[in-house]
């Protein structure tokens, strides 16, 4: 178990039924814009470009940092401002990239302040994208529940 109690991430963290989502990528691999799509599909932002994590207890919990929280940013139009949340348990990572495995070979995980979370990756740009995100977290929720 990590000793470290809080970090701060280069990344975007939404809440989708209460759940906490964090995209992790390059610049430009399309944090912000798969967030976007997934408000509109009605999940509630928690903070787009840094993202800090927080061990709480056994979990780890989301949230922006002040000035950022609450705001994101739109590539062309600027940044906007949007209801947020905090303090919501993460659940699963979303890593964006364009190389992403057709069947992959078994469930993934990353380590973040020692604990495991189950991580997937996506192509963002993709037209399926958010329902893909929504429905890996549906199969994880359900998988937690046998």
């Amino acid at each position: 178990m990590s000793d470290e109690k809080d970090i701060t991430l280069h990344a975007t963290a939404i809440a989708i039924a209460g759940y906490g989502v964090i995209f992790t990528g390059e610049s430009g691999s399309g944090k912000s814009d798969l967030a976007l799509r997934l408000i509109d599909r009605g999940a509630i932002l928690i903070s787009d470009d840094r993202v800090i994590l927080e061990h709480i207890d056994d979990r780890i919990s989301l949230r922006g940092p002040e000035k950022l929280a609450g705001k994101l940013e739109i590539r062309s139009l600027g940044i906007f401002d949007f209801g947020h949340v905090a303090d919501v348990e993460l659940k699963m990572e979303v890593q964006l990239g364009q190389q992403v495995e057709r069947f992959p070979m078994d469930s993934q995980q990353n380590i973040f302040l020692g604990k495991a979370v189950p991580s997937i990756r996506l192509d963002a740009m993709e037209s399926s994208a958010p329902i893909k995100v929504e429905m890996a977290l549906q199969k994880l929720l359900k998988d937690m529940q046998r």
